[in-house]
């Protein structure tokens, strides 16, 4: 049986702030993971992330762990996390080069062919003779994509999803639009919920929790044991027990971060563990209308995009009343807390507030993230230890 593999290219491990933490496959787009799309198509699971050595440890419940580049054997299937294959595309095991949109995103090998190496990874290349093969999709160019074409590609999900469409919302709440409403087991709507669905369908995941007073517009998606608490939600894709209210809009979480209080937060993609303090406000638009650039001083790069407001890695939080200006990046870890904006660019674990924050030290924050997952029913194990201390490592040199 051929092993299904991801990878992360060169390009890829400059995916700020999420690839610090994670195999960018694990990153949600639209209604899945990267990970998980790739599994419907392929109909099989992936066995492991080819990604950044100091991910070696990298352990998250349900994912695949990260894998030696030079200790994999044929036959196997390699496949850039940054190609996106169409949910209908076809997929065969016979050996290839397999293309998506005129790029090179894998590569498919017979049990007699030598497996790819840690150089091809970085920058991969077709595999001498063997076939093309194209496949549906597109690409992820930069990080800022998931968020601009996030939206979009959650209606398709949505729409394409399976499931049986809900026979009738819950006593007292009210519906506009056609597109169809989904609820998993165990999800409970109070009266007084609207649900939006002229520009596109929402689905709530099993246990999900939704409060009197929430206007749901979709396309929406709420992960398992999530709650919507209250204000506006539109175009959201949320990962499993994300905590959100307020007005937010085209907004991915990766899940277990929290939002429970007033405030705007817009064209924004926050990881895991984030927590915003009340008040917490983020800006996705210039004063003069003009692209919005992203990156650290001298290093800008425009991103061509009229509305973008912030990048959060796992585990940031903010204090209260924190104002994010447009095209914030926050490394992973960080923590900040200060009446005044942060820089537009902060580097991971970084601890304080102002412009200029302190690093945040590796104990302190080790412990404070194994007391956050303890406080959501998780275990805080030595694996989770590991995998964020070799992250602190790299990140600030130690």
């Amino acid at each position: 049986m051929t092993t299904l593999i991801m990878f992360d290219d060169d390009r890829a491990d400059g995916w700020a702030p999420f690839a610090l933490t994670r195999p960018c496959g694990e990153l949600i787009f639209g209604r899945w993971t990267l990970r998980e799309r790739l599994e419907r198509v392929a109909r099989t699971r992936v066995a492991g992330h080819v990604t950044r050595p100091w991910l070696r440890r990298y352990a998250e419940p349900g994912a695949p762990r990260c894998l030696d580049p030079d200790g994999l054997f044929a036959p196997c299937t390699a496949w850039n996390a940054r190609a996106v294959p169409s949910l209908d595309a076809g997929w065969s095991g016979a050996p290839a080069n397999l293309w998506v949109a005129d790029r090179l995103a894998g590569v498919r090998l017979g049990a007699d062919a030598e497996p790819p190496r840690a150089d091809w990874f970085a920058a991969p290349r077709p595999r001498p003779g063997l076939p093309d093969r194209a496949v549906p999709g597109a690409w992820l160019r930069h990080p800022w994509d998931l968020v601009s074409a996030g939206s979009d590609r959650l209606a398709a999900d949505l729409a394409a999803a399976p499931g049986p469409e809900a026979p009738e919302l819950p006593d007292g709440c009210w519906r506009l639009g056609d597109a169809p409403i989904r609820f998993g087991e165990g999800a409970h709507v109070e009266p007084g919920v609207l649900f939006d669905a002229r520009e596109g369908p929402i689905e709530l995941g099993a246990g999900v929790r939704v409060r009197a007073g929430t206007r749901l517009g979709g396309p929406l998606y709420a992960g398992a044991g999530s709650q919507l608490l209250g204000g506006h939600i539109s175009r959201f894709s949320g990962g499993p027990r994300s905590r959100v209210r307020g007005e937010v809009d085209r907004v991915t979480t990766l899940g277990y971060s929290n939002k429970a209080h007033d405030g705007f937060l817009g064209h924004a993609y926050l990881g895991r563990w984030v927590n915003l303090g009340a008040a917490t406000v983020n800006s996705d638009l210039k004063h003069t209308y003009g692209p919005i650039r992203v990156g650290p001083p001298g290093a800008r790069r425009d991103t061509g995009l009229l509305k973008f407001g912030c990048l959060l890695g796992d585990h940031v939080k903010t204090g209260v009343g924190t104002r994010l200006e447009t095209g914030t990046v926050v490394g992973a870890g960080s923590s900040l807390f200060d009446p005044e904006s942060p820089p537009r660019w902060v580097e991971p674990f970084s601890w304080g507030g102002g412009r200029s924050p302190e690093p945040h030290r590796r104990g302190d924050f080790l412990s404070t993230a194994v007391r956050v997952v303890e406080r959501r029913g998780l275990e805080g194990t030595r694996e989770f230890r590991d995998w964020l201390g070799d992250v602190w490592d790299e990140a600030r040199g130690a």
